[in-house]
C-alpha cells in the first residue's frame, strides 16, 4: 500500500489505464476494432478493421479454437491478437469460422473439383 502523492498517483494511472483499455477493446470504438472478416476463394482470411484496413490473419492453434471462441492473430510476432465469440457471429458464422480454423478451408469441393 503506497501513501500520500505517490498511493494517489498510482491509482489515477490505473483508472486511466482501464478506460483506456475499455475504450479501446472492449467498447469495441477504436479504429483498430474488427468489424468483419472476409474469406476469399483462394484460401487465407482477412480481418476488415473500423478504419477500413485489412490484415490478414491466421488461427491460434491449441487452445485457440474451441466451440465458444476462436482466437486468430496477425503473421508474425507483430501486432494484436484477436478473439471472436460464437455471440459474435451467430452459430452458423460462427461454424463456418471454426471449420476454416482448423483445416484451413471451408466446406465445399475438394480442391481440384468443379463446381457446377
Amino acid at each position: 500500500m503506497l501513501t500520500g502523492w505517490p498511493g494517489f498517483a498510482l491509482a489515477v494511472l490505473a483508472v486511466a489505464l482501464g478506460a483506456a483499455a475499455a475504450w479501446d477493446r472492449a467498447l469495441l470504438r477504436g479504429p483498430r476494432s474488427p468489424r468483419a472478416i472476409e474469406m476469399p476463394a483462394a484460401g487465407g482470411a482477412l480481418l476488415v478493421l473500423a478504419s477500413g484496413a485489412t490484415v490478414p490473419v491466421r488461427p491460434v492453434h491449441g487452445l485457440g479454437v474451441t466451440r465458444h471462441w476462436v482466437a486468430l492473430a496477425p503473421p508474425g510476432l507483430a501486432g494484436r491478437s484477436y478473439l471472436l465469440t460464437t455471440g459474435m457471429l451467430g452459430a452458423p458464422g460462427a461454424r463456418l469460422l471454426r471449420l476454416w480454423a482448423l483445416w484451413g478451408r471451408l466446406p465445399g469441393a475438394a480442391p481440384g473439383q468443379r463446381l457446377t
